[in-house]
Formats: structure tokens, sequence, C-alpha cells
């Protein structure tokens, strides 16, 4: 089982007793937190945070040599961006407030309750993972760069909101909180939640589980896994998804299908990290990051009381929302291109060259399934293709389907539908001059987007509305 550190920079631990180094240790290990550096005399401190970064301090406060209190105040002074956690045995209400004034993040009496020590150690975590998501995004913002463009190399696209999109993706790839990726069916959220895997550097697998249809014991046996005995026909112990994406990523779509029995489990695995096998009572651990997509209304579900509130708010500490293809019909050209290319050495045949009105006509259709309906209607016209030069009409049925039963609010592609219904009998009845309205319609009258979803230039497309009295 792969595991990685966790937090990606160390948690240290001050104190001069080895049996409390020990415990806190015990304590963090068993919720995962296992990127450790133990300090035993305050001397050192000062040294070792000058050539190591640190996420977190533990800090007990009655040392010799230099006490804890000192150390507050000089690791606040000269290292403000790490918080400290102040531990003693001292339940006086004045030192809480001075450490506190200091600086201080937490504060912990001992004997130190475990789940007090592990929730405040998980907050500063989170604390230093959104500062640091800030500056990040703060810098990509100003730049307009990406240091690593090369890992969104499977989402093919032109559009600058995707390329924001990517730039926020970037930004938060390395932390250890949830991600929500909500879109329409066919954007492509797999593949998003697969670039987010690959930015994160987590040494352990990508794991997707697609979670619909699934019942609460279904769920729970594919997630957790179960022990020997556990069902009938249970007769070997298996291992769970969640325990595959050990130390790498756990994808869960369809996640607005879940049951509210799985729900509270997939609830309590957020925020304590821990789950039971199926038939266990020994609990386990796990660090693997959690992942997840819809393509439904998560207002509409939490209203409806399908979806539980405070599991959405655990899973949104991240939201990207993935455009549809109508919203970003620049992407056409680049994809249909992309699309020839891959169908055509899928099917061993020459790639055919798409007929100059293609990109105009496909600007009129709907497309309710997305990149990946387009995927399905460029292969299933070049396996049809035998002249080398794909006709306009093996796209007709796509776009006689849409006028027969177009059902939107937008004006524009209504306009289309209907002129599509009533004058459309085969795609060659389909007017330039239409095309060129519906594109005009499209872009708000701006003529260099007319052109570019036409694939014409902007001066062809001048001659054109001169010609038909546009």
């Amino acid at each position: 089982m792969k595991t990685c550190a966790y937090p990606s920079l160390p948690i240290l631990m001050v104190d001069d007793e080895v049996q409390a180094l020990d415990s806190f240790e015990t304590a963090l290990l068993l919720a995962s937190i296992n990127n450790i550096i133990r300090c035993q005399d305050s001397r050192d401190v000062m040294r070792l945070l000058s050539t190591q970064e640190i996420e977190v301090m533990l800090l007990d406060l009655s040392m010799p040599h230099i006490s804890g209190e000192e150390l507050l105040s000089l690791v606040t002074k000269d290292f403000p961006e790490i918080p400290v956690i102040i531990i003693t045995g001292s339940n006086d209400v004045e030192t809480a407030v001075a450490c506190m004034k200091s600086g201080a993040f937490d504060y912990v009496v001992k004997p130190v309750e475990k789940s007090r020590l592990i929730s405040g150690v998980k907050r500063a975590i989170e604390l230093r993972e959104l500062q640091r998501e800030n500056r990040l995004l703060k810098a990509r913002v100003l730049s307009g760069e990406m240091e690593h463009p090369e890992t969104f190399s499977e989402i093919i696209t032109d559009s600058e909101v995707m390329w924001s999109i990517f730039q926020y993706i970037e930004a938060i790839s390395n932390t250890s909180q949830p991600v929500l990726i909500t879109g329409e069916t066919g954007v492509g959220k797999e593949l998003v939640a697969r670039a987010i895997h690959k930015l994160s550097n987590r040494k352990g697998d990508f794991v997707p589980v697609n979670v619909a249809g699934l019942d609460d014991n279904i769920f729970a046996d594919t997630l957790f896994g179960h022990k020997k005995g556990a069902f009938t026909g249970a007769d070997q112990p298996r291992s769970g998804m969640i325990e595959q994406a050990s130390g790498g990523t756990l994808f869960l779509d369809e996640i607005g299908d879940l049951s509210p029995a799985s729900q509270v489990k997939l609830l309590r695995l957020l925020q304590d990290g821990e789950f039971f096998p199926l038939g266990s009572d020994i609990v386990k651990h796990s660090d693997a990051r959690i992942v997840v997509a819809t393509n439904q209304n998560f207002q509409t579900l939490q209203e409806s009381g399908k979806f539980r509130k405070d599991l959405y708010y655990r899973l949104c500490a991240h939201h990207t929302h993935i455009p549809p293809l109508r919203d970003r019909y620049e992407d056409l050209p680049i994809l249909v291109d992309h699309f020839l290319e891959k169908a055509s050495k899928a099917l061993a045949k020459k790639k055919p060259a798409p007929p100059e009105e293609l990109i105009g006509l496909l600007a009129t259709y709907f497309f309710p399934g997305n990149v990946r309906e387009l995927e399905s209607m460029i292969f299933d016209a070049v396996s049809r293709d035998k002249s080398g030069k794909l006709p306009l009409n093996l796209f007709a049925p796509y776009l006689q389907q849409q006028a027969a039963s177009f059902d939107t609010g937008r004006t524009d592609l209504a306009m289309a539908a209907s002129s599509l219904k009533e004058k459309v009998e085969t795609v060659s009845q389909f007017t330039e001059r239409q095309m060129i309205i519906d594109a005009l319609n499209k872009t708000g009258q701006n003529r260099t987007k007319a052109a570019q979803l036409l694939g014409i230039s902007r001066r062809t497309l001048q001659n054109k509305i001169k010609e038909y009295g546009l």
C-alpha cells in the first residue's frame, strides 16, 4: 500500500520530555499525519527553522534553556507564517491569553486529548494550504501563465475560460482538501480529475469509481472493502477502493446519486479520515485525496433533501465548473480537427478534409452530449465517409433531430432550430445565408467571432454580408 508524506511540509514537535513526544507522534500517526520532526532541545529550534520549512509547530511552554514563551516570540517574529500550537501543563488563563496575543494559533492543556490535538493540527494545516493557494492564484492571475500546461494536453481547448480553470486547478492541486467538479455529461470531468491528480505529485494511484446506482451495501463494500465472512459469499478479505487509492486520489463520479446512508459514511471518511471495512470493528485510516464530480445541481438536491448540506460543504472546499460546449464554440475548430485525426488513426483511414461550412453548421447545434457527443459525431462521419471529404449530409440527422425536439430558452438557438424544422430536409438546404445569420446572432453581431465560428476570414464574411444584403 502506497503512502505519501502528509502534510507536504513536516510538523515540528518541540518538547523536552520524550514520553510527551512519543504520545503526540502516536496520535498524529493514527490520524495519517506522518511527516513529523521531533526536537527535545529548545536551543535547536531557530537553527532548524532556518534550514527546514515547517508546516505547523507544536510547542511546549515549560522547557529548560529557552522557554516556550520566548520561543513563541522569536518564531512569530521571524517565521510568522508558521502556526504555533502551544501545549502546556498549565491551565492558567492569563498565560493562555498572553500566548494568543503573542501570535499562537491554538492552546492545548496537558494531559492532551488526542481528538483536540488532531483537530487543531488539521485546522492549522488547512490554513497553510489556503495561504499557499491564495499566493498561487494571485501569481497565476497576474502573470496569466501556467507552470505545467502539458498536464492538460488531453483536454483540447482554445477557450480562455478553460485556461482560467486550468490555472485554478494548478493552484489547488497540491492541497489535501476535496475537490468538487460540476458540469454536464460529456464535458470532460474525469479528464479534469486526472489532471488534478497528476499535478498533485501524489505517489499513489488515481482510482475512479462511478457511484451511480450503488445501494448502501455495495457502495460500502466497493469503497471500504470487507473482511472474510462479512456476508454470504465473502470467502476472502478484500480491500476497497479507498485503500487502493492510498497515497493517491479517489475519484467518485456521479456523487449526486449517492444514497443518504452512503452519504453518512462518506462524511465520516472526509471528517476523520477513518473507515471500517464491512464486518470489521477495527478502524482504518486513509490518506487518499478525494475528488468528486456530478452533472446535477447541488442546490436543487439540497432543497429537496436528497443531499446532506454538511457533506456538500465538506466536498466543495474547492469547486470548479466545466462549461458546456455550447458556451465555448470557439473550441469547435480545434476539436473537430483533433477528432478527425483521432478517428482516422483508429479506423486506419486517411484523414478526410472537412467542408468549409462544417464549423458554422455545428455552431448551430446545441450539443446536449457536449464534447463526447461531438467526438461520436465525427467518428460516425469518418467511418461512413468514402470520398475523402466529409459531405455535410452525414451530419443531417443530428440537426434534424434537434429541430424536431428543441427545448431550450436560448432565442438565437431556438430561431436556428425553427428554421431547420421548417426549411431543412437535407443539410444541403441549410443555406450559407442562414448559417451567417445564425453565427452573427450567436456572437451578438460580432463579425470577428462570427467569422471564427464559420471557419472563414473576416474579409470573406464582410463580402458575404454584402452579397446577401445582411
